[in-house]
């Protein structure tokens, strides 16, 4: 890594990154998972219970709506726990003692920071996407038959939804682009120094800026890895969040100084 100049507000020098730099958090990350392993438990539980509970909403119930209150809760929670990483890692890099009242008390400090400011941009775009992903299925499918998606999939294989899936596709790749670009290394430089939301953001953004093509993989990695981690009934989330939570701890001390 080679420093290439300040963020936009000073706060920090950007780094110039290699996909070692990735191998390297990726190991540090699996390091701290290993010595903190019911931390992670801890913390990933919200996010497997909440996938059963919009799972149960969809196939046991046949409540579409209900999966919209539920998902809420994720880009909500997800910085606060986030954050339950984050100090994992900073406080096994510093040889400070796992403490979980000390690491929860860091958790609940956040939400007279900027934290709370960041979760609301998630939130923003958690809800941009839902309503633009309802008008998509409106334009394209809005004229066909009423069918009940979750248990009629037929529908998806006509000309119209095909072209709806490569669409909202297209579409949702380019608003989580944005998103990663916004929180990669925000949400762990709001834990780690004091600065604004959207100083924050704006450094976010100038590193992958800086370095596309390494931040372009590590984002399509975390997404592969989400995904994958969701198909065994959710479960692989405990080890795909607090693996990639701790690792992103370690990209931005490589990514930032």
């Amino acid at each position: 890594m080679s420093q290439i100049g300040a963020t936009p507000a000073a706060t920090a020098e950007i780094n110039l990154i290699g996909f070692s730099d990735l191998w390297a958090a990726l190991a540090a990350g699996g390091r701290d998972l290993r010595a903190a392993p019911l931390f992670a438990l801890a913390f990933a539980l919200p996010y497997v219970l909440g996938g059963w509970l919009v799972a149960w909403a969809l196939t046991a119930q046949g409540q579409l709506w209900w999966t919209l209150p539920a998902s809420a809760g994720f880009p909500i929670l997800g910085p606060f726990i986030a954050c339950g990483f984050y100090e994992i890692s900073r406080r096994l890099e510093t040889g400070e003692a796992l403490n979980l009242r000390a690491i929860a008390g860091v958790i609940f400090r956040q939400k007279d920071r900027q934290i709370p400011s960041m979760a609301a941009v998630i939130v923003i775009f958690f809800l941009f996407w839902n309503f633009l992903a309802h008008m998509i299925f409106a334009l394209f499918l809005g004229t066909v038959s009423l069918t009940n998606i979750t248990s009629s999939l037929e529908v998806f294989t006509t000309s119209q939804g095909v072209l709806m899936l490569l669409v909202g596709t297209g579409l949702g790749a380019v608003i989580a682009t944005l998103l990663f670009a916004l929180t990669v290394v925000s949400l762990p430089l709001l834990l780690d120094r004091e600065v604004d939301f959207v100083t924050a953001m704006l450094t976010s953004i100038a590193l992958v800026q800086a370095n596309p093509l390494v931040m372009l993989v590590w984002g399509a990695g975390i997404a592969m890895a989400l995904f994958l981690a969701m198909l065994p009934g959710f479960l692989g989330l405990f080890l795909v969040l607090p693996l990639f939570g701790h690792a992103s701890w370690h990209l931005y001390r490589r990514a930032l100084t």
